[in-house]
């Protein structure tokens, strides 16, 4: 049974940030309860700035604070931390190479808010942006070790962070620049992050079962990425390789790990799942996840293009799915 934790972000930053009090500073953007800060809030007034519903500025200040010394951690939803502010982002933060540490939450499908809320391509944003290291939290213990890992680097770090209950999946917390080795197979190279890796997770055992032999990466650090290691998993397995990402296929992970083979001239197959040139609409998680292609179900099909061979598998051979529950509508900021 997969243990949840409800709100590993909210302990973990204020458990990380009181070790620094003169140094570390929270920004929100009128999503304090949203983003898990409220507490924190109440408790380190000293260490909370509300910049209001202004990301522009909001990126400026903490580009500002970064020049003065402060490593702030900025929090609002991800989409509203790129889309709107982009320039900023760039000027005052990125190309200065200042300690902002901008805590992105839902990433992806993660929200029921439809297009306006959901971040679907950030990181081939980020990725493109000079400096900018790149996180992904797939679970609670990495939820929880975030804000350690993140304040490590010397520079800005974009971070996809989960928020509510959470399952924890590992015992290990993010060690930056590496990706974890989830099983060892010698058929099939499967590369997963974030909430899609607990979806590989539920096809292990029917997988297994029919003879199958998957190897499976997990993947935190997406920015920078050493590729000699991916390249001796994909050297490891016959067939070739799927990717499953909770992001726009081109750009992501698909994208690097195309961009990895072709680079060392690789012609092993490579199947590229995600949303696949498309916004996503309103929806709960599980739905969004099934309707896009983003599940355990999607990436079996992923493995039958790759092997061209019918695997027949269904949803009731699947281990369960773990159901969220839905976040109150009493307020817009519950999205």
């Amino acid at each position: 049974m997969v243990e949840m934790v409800s709100k590993p972000y909210a302990r973990a930053f204020e458990a990380y940030a009181t070790r620094y009090p003169d140094e570390i500073l929270c920004l929100s953007a009128d999503l304090t309860s949203s983003c898990e800060i409220n507490t924190f809030r109440d408790r380190h007034p000293d260490q909370f700035l509300s910049l209001g519903m202004a990301e522009q500025n909001m990126m400026s200040f903490a580009g500002g604070l970064g020049l003065a010394g402060f490593r702030p951690f900025v929090h609002t939803f991800g989409v509203f931390m790129y889309r709107r502010p982009y320039d900023q982002l760039i000027a005052s933060i990125a190309y200065p190479r200042r300690k902002v540490r901008l805590m992105g939450f839902l990433p992806g499908v993660t929200t029921p808010g439809g297009m306006t809320h959901q971040s679907i391509e950030d990181i081939a944003v980020m990725r493109s942006i000079p400096n900018m290291t790149i996180l992904e939290t797939g679970d609670a213990t990495e939820v929880e070790s975030l804000c350690e890992a993140a304040d490590s680097i010397d520079g800005p770090v974009w971070c996809r962070v989960l928020r509510g209950s959470v399952p924890r999946l590992f015992d290990t917390p993010i060690r930056v620049g590496e990706m974890r080795l989830l099983n060892e197979g010698n058929d099939v190279l499967v590369v997963t992050s974030g909430i899609c890796t607990e979806e590989a997770l539920r096809t292990r055992s029917i997988l297994a079962r029919i003879g199958l032999s998957i190897r499976h990466l997990h993947l935190h650090t997406i920015k920078p990425f050493d590729p000699e290691p991916l390249l001796d998993h994909i050297s490891s397995v016959a067939h070739g390789v799927v990717t499953l990402e909770n992001h726009v296929t081109e750009g992501g992970i698909g994208s690097l790990v195309a961009e990895t083979m072709a680079d060392a001239g690789i012609g092993k197959r490579l199947k590229r799942l995600g949303l696949r040139d498309t916004y996503a609409h309103g929806g709960s998680r599980p739905y969004l996840m099934r309707y896009y292609g983003l599940d355990a179900l999607a990436l079996i099909g992923g493995i039958e293009d790759l092997l061209s061979q019918n695997l027949n598998i269904t949803e009731d051979d699947l281990a369960a799915a773990r159901v969220d529950e839905v976040h109150s509508l009493v307020k817009a900021e519950a999205l």
